[in-house]
């Protein structure tokens, strides 16, 4: 009973805790593609006159962790995708801002993005497109074997600046949530199912303002700095004579052939072989230099060119959020989004939605795997020929020789095709 007690109370303490993180978060958007969605959302007409908009599915997906739990999926081939929401506008000044979604790439994705982009107030829903200015992108980005990362893209006076550090994502078919939190003090995370990826600062990551300091260009090194590491060792000598061993000399073993005509042939000579005397050119070893003070750096100095801004952190007019993608192969699905002050509130959402089904989903994946192979191996007709050759006449030894290498060649034809798909 006591055990019970303790547990019934910690439960009550959890759900207590969670009622107050709730409680202490200004959420601004949150999207879980429950019904009426349409109503909030905006499809926009760019790319409709040259019939390639794509349309969006209300889906769970092919596999998921609970079929009522929907988003929003590309669902046609070779096709820009735009669709927007509105929020109520707001500043982000003196404020954390979280920004999340999930996105689950179920065409096993080869070229194309997963990322949504918060813009500002004075755009135009019906016409959201590639050219839209936005203020934050932010996401996955797969293409072939080189691009395998997460966007983040920060607008500052009209400009667009990537992260300079490299943040690897997800790349397999299943859901995964991402996280982007930008605080007050300019400084960042990132997250991936609500384990940090990447952190550090505007300042440092990005090229948005001049650096604090740079390089003193009026130092010079001084003369008598040796950052030579390594020197010639002044006790170490050539041998005598080290300059006349051949590299190859003749090979003792060789004998001249008995029917050798010196007079027809012309004197013979043996053939030459690697001399094991022979130890290349001869080299000086190389010792610690004793004076070395390292690689010289010129000393840091303040930028004249660096002036702070203490706002490089604000948006003062958030009001949308958008997915704008160009997708060669549909079937990316994004739900889930959010946008609040809170990470402690996104985190309990990552949990209550990602982290029940994750699971669930892993496993209908598997299964929708397994039955795949069962269906190809059923269709693969493998020792098709090899069958047929066995039921007919084998009284001819020679045709049984054939039959025996056809399934050699069908393995060999096999890895040929792989390696060719590989590449």
């Amino acid at each position: 009973m006591a055990s019970q007690r303790r547990r019934s109370s910690a439960l009550s303490s959890l759900i207590l805790l969670s009622l107050l993180v709730a409680a202490s978060a200004e959420v601004f958007f949150e999207e879980r593609f429950d019904d009426g969605w349409e109503n909030r959302w905006v499809k926009s007409d760019w790319k409709k006159d040259e019939k390639l908009a794509g349309e969006w599915n209300y889906t769970s997906g092919k596999w998921n962790g609970d079929p009522n739990d929907k988003g929003i999926q590309t669902s046609e081939d070779y096709r820009f995708y735009a669709i927007s929401a509105e929020f109520p506008e707001f500043s982000n000044k003196d404020k954390t801002l979280v920004f999340q979604f999930s996105v689950k790439h179920e065409q096993k994705l080869d070229c194309g993005g997963g990322y949504m982009k918060l813009l500002s107030s004075g755009i135009d829903q019906k016409k959201f497109g590639g050219d839209t200015p936005y203020s934050i992108m932010f996401g996955p980005d797969i293409c072939g074997y080189s691009t395998k990362k997460v966007h983040a893209i920060i607008t500052y006076n009209e400009t667009n600046h990537l992260i300079k550090k490299d943040v690897p994502c997800e790349t397999d078919q299943l859901t995964h949530v991402y996280t982007f939190i930008l605080r007050p003090d300019a400084t960042y995370s990132i997250l991936i199912d609500n384990v940090e990826k990447q952190s550090g600062s505007l300042y440092s990551d990005w090229s948005i303002l001049p650096p604090k300091k740079i390089k003193d260009p009026e130092a010079k090194k001084p003369e008598d700095w040796d950052d030579k590491e390594y020197i010639p060792d002044p006790e170490d000598k050539k041998p005598e004579g080290y300059d006349d061993i051949p590299k190859e000399i003749p090979d003792p073993e060789a004998k001249k052939p008995e029917d050798w005509d010196d007079e027809e042939d012309g004197e013979w000579t043996a053939p030459t072989m690697a001399n094991p005397e022979y130890k290349g050119p001869w080299k000086q070893k190389k010792i610690k230099n004793p004076n070395y003070k390292g690689k010289w750096k010129a000393p840091m100095i303040d930028n004249p060119d660096f002036k702070d801004d203490p706002d490089i952190y604000v948006y003062p007019s958030l009001k949308y959020v958008g997915i704008e993608l160009w997708q060669v192969k549909s079937g990316t699905l994004f739900d889930n989004v959010l946008i609040c002050d809170d990470p402690e509130y996104a985190k309990n959402l990552v949990e209550e939605t990602w982290g029940k089904q994750k699971d669930a989903e892993k496993a209908a994946f598997d299964e929708e795997e397994k039955k795949k192979e069962e269906e190809e191996s059923k269709d693969d007709p493998v020792d098709s020929d090899a069958e047929i050759e066995d039921d007919e006449d084998d009284a001819d030894a020679e045709d049984d020789s054939d039959a025996e290498a056809k399934p050699e060649a069908h393995l060999a034809d096999d890895t040929e095709e792989s390696a060719h798909d590989e590449l």
